[in-house]
């Protein structure tokens, strides 16, 4: 995955986006691979699966705005998506050890760390 992302509902999706995350069906079942470049008739496919939000990579801030607010930007982002998924376990709480090891794997992955060994 792109470390610069964001997630677009489906009318915000443009042909030539690049999805930076896979994209899948309700059924686990992939639709497209990341780094597809949207055209009008995938985006049509996507609405007719149900989907309603992608992850596509971000541009580059045409601003001159400095990477760093980019990388603070994304990293929060990957943070609220994370809190999505593991919405039932609490980070606080005690966590049972495989939901613990992970939610550390995911946020080294989102956060293109190596993980520890």
């Amino acid at each position: 995955m792109s470390k610069l992302y964001h997630q677009l509902a489906l009318a915000e999706l443009r042909p030539g986006m690049v999805l930076s995350d896979e994209v899948q069906d309700n059924n686990g079942a992939i639709l497209l691979a990341a780094g597809t470049v949207l055209t009008v008739p995938m985006i049509a496919s996507l609405a007719r699966h149900q989907v309603h939000t992608v992850a596509v990579v971000q541009d580059p801030p045409a601003d001159g705005a400095a990477p760093e607010a980019a990388d603070a930007e994304g990293h929060a982002v990957m943070e609220t998506r994370l809190a999505h998924l593991f919405r039932k376990h609490d980070p606080d709480a005690d966590m049972d050890w495989a939901t613990g090891i992970l939610w550390r794997y995911l946020t080294d992955f989102r956060t293109e760390k190596a993980p520890e060994q």
